[in-house]
């Protein structure tokens, strides 16, 4: 599996397009989540790196995180059904339309910001990411959710 970088413009178009093909009726391969979800739990993801703010790390992440940091932006698929974190679970019903729009808008400023914002922060979990390892994992979560709707 290639990884691509979400600051790279070839990388960030392809995922706009992609989630461009999600429609309400788009069905799911695998995992709990339907569509509205999925896009509503990738944009609130975008939260982190786009806050512009330092937030509180994880007990559990100052731990577990810098071993586990590399499977973030390796070549490895990730597996399904990984933990995810209280605060990003979505488990409420969610308008199709406005989540995606949100998520573009998030995917947008991440890119459109650069990779000199991205790292400034730690993330609470992993801990502190250059602005290449923020660009490949967020380019592999999508991807890996998009996975998810054959998308």
């Amino acid at each position: 599996m290639e990884i691509k970088n979400l600051f790279d413009e070839a990388a960030y178009r392809d995922i706009v397009q992609r989630i461009e093909q999600l429609t309400p009726a788009s069905n799911r391969v695998r995992g709990k989540m339907d569509v509205s979800q999925m896009v509503a739990h990738c944009a609130r993801i975008f939260d982190i790196p786009n806050s512009g703010k330092p937030l509180p790390r994880m007990f559990l992440g100052r731990i577990l995180g810098p071993l586990m940091r590399p499977f973030l932006y390796s070549e490895k698929p990730w597996k399904q059904g990984l933990p995810t974190a209280p605060y990003l679970k979505i488990a409420d019903q969610r308008e199709f339309e406005k989540e995606k729009a949100a998520l573009l808008q998030q995917i947008q400023q991440f890119y459109e910001s650069g990779p000199g914002k991205a790292g400034r922060y730690p993330h609470p979990f992993f801990g502190k990411l250059t602005s290449d390892q923020w660009g490949k994992s967020m380019w592999k979560h999508i991807d890996h959710h998009l996975r998810q709707f054959s998308a």
